[in-house]
C-alpha cells in the first residue's frame, strides 16, 4: 500500500485523479474554516474513499471514476442537493455504494478474507460477493444517518422509505459492480503481483 500509495502519477488520468484529491483536501479543510461542523465533517468523512484507490493501486480509470462519485456524493450533501433535485439521493447512493463495493471488495481479496477475481475464483463470484458487500454499506450508512439525525442535527432527514429506498438502490449499485468486475480487471497489474509477492514471502 504504501509504495502505491507514495507512486508517482505517470498518466493523464492518474494525473486527474490526484487532482480529484486535492480537491477533496481543500474542500476539506474549507468546509472546516468557512461551513458548518456538520459539513466539515462530512467532507473528512470522505477522505479514506478518496485515498483507497490510490493506496490499493486501483486502475486509473476506476480511480477517476471513484473520486469523482465520492466527491459528488459529498458535496451534494453540503450544497442541499438531495433535497433540490428530486431522486438525486437515489442516484448517488446507487453510483456511490457501487464504488465502495468495488474498493470493499478489493481490501477483501488483499487481506486474504474474500477472493473475488483470480485464476482459481469462479467468475461468477464477484455476482454473489458484490451485492452483499453493497446491501452491508448501505445498512452501515443508514446507521450513521440515523445517529446524526438523533444525537448531531435535525437537519439530517432519515425515515422508512428513504432508508428502504436508500439500501435497494445501494444493493442494485453492488449487482451493477459484481457485473463489472467479471468484465473488467480495477487494480494495475503491478501492484497485484506485488501483493502476491509479499503474500508469497509471509506464507514462507
Amino acid at each position: 500500500m504504501k509504495e502505491d500509495f507514495l507512486r508517482p502519477p505517470r498518466t493523464t488520468a492518474e494525473w486527474a485523479a490526484d487532482a480529484l484529491r486535492l480537491i477533496g483536501v481543500l474542500g476539506m479543510i474549507i468546509a472546516a474554516l468557512r461551513l458548518q461542523a456538520t459539513d466539515a465533517g462530512i467532507a473528512a468523512l470522505a477522505l479514506p474513499a478518496l485515498m483507497l484507490p490510490r493506496m490499493l493501486g486501483m486502475r486509473a480509470w476506476f480511480d477517476v471514476l471513484a473520486c469523482a462519485v465520492v466527491l459528488a456524493a459529498t458535496w451534494s450533501n453540503i450544497f442541499e442537493l438531495y433535497t433540490a433535485i428530486r431522486h438525486w439521493d437515489l442516484l448517488m447512493h446507487f453510483a456511490g455504494t457501487a464504488v465502495l463495493a468495488v474498493i470493499g471488495a478489493v481490501i477483501l481479496d488483499r487481506c486474504r478474507i474474500a477472493a473475488v477475481t483470480g485464476r482459481d475464483v469462479p467468475r461468477r463470484a464477484p455476482l454473489v460477493l458484490l451485492p452483499l458487500i453493497a446491501l452491508a454499506l448501505s445498512a452501515v450508512w443508514e446507521m450513521i444517518e440515523w445517529f446524526g439525525a438523533e444525537y448531531i442535527s435535525d437537519a439530517i432527514h432519515v425515515g422508512y422509505r428513504d432508508t428502504i429506498g436508500d439500501m435497494i438502490l445501494g444493493g442494485i449499485g453492488g449487482v451493477v459492480a459484481g457485473v463489472l468486475l467479471t468484465r473488467a480487471s480495477v487494480e494495475r497489474r503491478d501492484a497485484v503481483q506485488r501483493d502476491l509477492a509479499a503474500s508469497d514471502l509471509v506464507g514462507g
